[in-house]
C-alpha cells in the first residue's frame, strides 16, 4: 500500500493572521512539502493542475521535475492531469519525458477538474467535457503503446505516421489513475483500460464513495481485468492532528470555517462526521483511515490533503511529521496484514516491467508449443 499527500497548490489568506504568501512563497512551500515526504518515509506526492487564481500549479511536469532531481526514492504523481483541456499529444512527451528524468518514479491522475472556465480558455466547450476525456486519452493511451498512430477524431487534428518522443522509459508507459468525484462515465473509463480509479473522497459522504467504487470494481471485472477485488483503487482524503484531539479542534476551526472550499457552510462537526475529514490526534487518523477499507475494500494508494487553507508552511511540516512517525507505520502494518494474497500491491513501475517481462515469456512460451 501506497500513502502520501497531495496538493491543490491554492493561495489562501492565513485566517490567523491575516497574511497573504506570494506565489514564489507558495511554490517553494510546495517543493518543501515534497521533500519533507520523501524524509519522514511517505512514498508519494502528488500536485494537482490549475491554470487560474489562486492557484499556482499550472506546470506539474515542471515542479515534479524539479522535485525528481531532489529526491531519491519518492514516487511523483497528479492529483490531477487535465485531459480535456490538454492536448494528449503534450501529454504523452511531457509525461515520457519526466518519466525518464525521474528513472520510472512517475505516474499520473486523469481528471476533467473543477473550474468550468479552463474549457474555453483552452479552446474547449464544457459541454463536451465527458466526450473529450473519453476521445482524448484513448489517443494518449495508444501514443505510449504504439511507434507510429495514425489517428482521426472529433476534437483535435488527425495525426499520420506519428511518433511522440521520448518513448516510455523501458517501454513501459506511466501508470494512469482515473480520478473522479461523481462522474460514473470516468469509473467506466479506468475500469475499461484496467487503470487505477482515484475516489477524491473528501467532499461526499462514504456511501457515494462506495458506490463509485463498487461500480469500477463491477466493470473492471467485465472487462477481463480480474476480479472486482483486484481492482486498483486509491483514496483521497484530509486530516489535521495534534496529539490531543482538542488541540487539533481548536487550532484548525479558523481554517475550516474560512476555507474558500468549505468554509462557511456546514460546521467543522458536521462536516467531520458527514464526510472523511478527520481532525484529532493521530490514533483518531489511524482509527478512521483504517474505517475506509469497510466500505471501499482492500485499496492499494492513499492520498491526505494537507496543506491547503492558508495552514502556513510550518504547520503543515509538523504534520507530516506525524503522519511520518505515528500515523502510516501503523497504516502500513494494518492493512498490510489485512491484504487478501490474491490482492495486488501497487503498481510501480518496477512492477510493470516485470509483468511485461512475465506476460512476455508466457507469450513465448505458448507460441513455442
Amino acid at each position: 500500500m501506497q500513502f502520501g499527500v497531495f496538493t491543490v497548490g491554492d493561495v489562501t489568506v492565513d485566517p490567523t493572521t491575516g497574511r497573504l504568501p506570494s506565489e514564489h512563497e507558495r511554490i517553494k512551500a510546495m517543493v518543501a512539502i515534497a521533500l519533507k515526504a520523501e524524509e519522514v518515509g511517505l512514498d508519494v506526492f502528488a500536485t494537482g493542475e490549475h491554470h487560474n487564481p489562486p492557484f499556482v500549479p499550472s506546470s506539474p511536469t515542471t515542479m515534479l521535475g524539479h522535485i525528481a532531481a531532489r529526491t531519491e526514492r519518492l514516487l511523483l504523481s497528479t492529483s490531477t492531469t487535465l485531459i480535456t483541456t490538454n492536448d494528449p499529444v503534450k501529454i504523452a512527451e511531457d509525461y515520457a519525458m519526466l518519466q525518464h528524468l525521474a528513472d520510472g518514479r512517475v505516474d499520473l491522475m486523469m481528471g476533467r477538474g473543477n473550474t468550468g472556465p479552463v474549457y474555453p480558455w483552452f479552446g474547449q466547450d464544457i459541454r463536451n467535457g465527458i466526450p473529450l476525456a473519453i476521445e482524448n486519452y484513448d489517443l494518449l493511451h495508444r501514443l505510449w503503446r504504439e511507434d507510429v498512430v495514425d489517428w482521426k477524431g472529433r476534437f483535435r487534428t488527425p495525426l499520420q505516421s506519428f511518433t511522440s518522443t521520448p518513448r516510455p522509459l523501458d517501454g513501459v508507459p506511466p501508470f494512469v489513475w482515473h480520478g473522479s468525484i461523481r462522474s460514473p462515465e470516468i469509473a467506466e473509463q479506468a475500469a475499461y483500460y484496467g487503470d487505477g480509479f482515484f475516489a477524491n473522497h473528501i467532499f461526499w459522504p462514504k456511501e457515494h464513495t462506495q458506490r463509485m467504487v463498487g461500480l469500477y470494481r463491477q466493470r473492471f471485472a467485465h472487462y477481463g481485468h480480474g476480479t472486482p477485488e483486484q481492482a486498483i483503487v486509491g483514496l483521497g482524503g484530509q486530516v489535521f492532528m495534534r496529539r490531543n484531539s482538542q488541540d487539533a479542534v481548536r487550532e484548525f476551526r479558523p481554517y475550516f470555517d474560512n476555507a474558500p472550499v468549505y468554509g462557511h457552510g456546514p460546521s467543522l462537526e458536521e462536516f467531520t462526521s458527514q464526510t472523511p475529514l478527520t481532525v484529532g490526534s493521530p490514533q483518531q487518523v489511524i482509527d478512521r483511515t483504517l474505517g475506509f477499507r469497510e466500505y471501499v475494500g482492500d485499496y492499494q494508494r492513499q492520498l491526505f490533503l494537507m496543506d491547503h487553507a492558508g495552514l502556513p508552511l510550518k504547520t503543515v511540516l509538523e504534520q507530516l511529521d506525524l503522519l511520518g512517525e505515528e500515523v502510516v507505520p501503523v497504516l502500513r502494518k494494518e492493512f498490510d496484514s489485512l491484504r487478501p494474497a490474491d490482492v495486488p500491491e501497487a503498481p510501480t513501475h518496477a512492477s510493470l516491467v516485470a509483468a511485461r517481462a512475465a506476460a512476455a515469456d508466457l507469450s513465448g512460451a505458448e507460441g513455442g508449443r
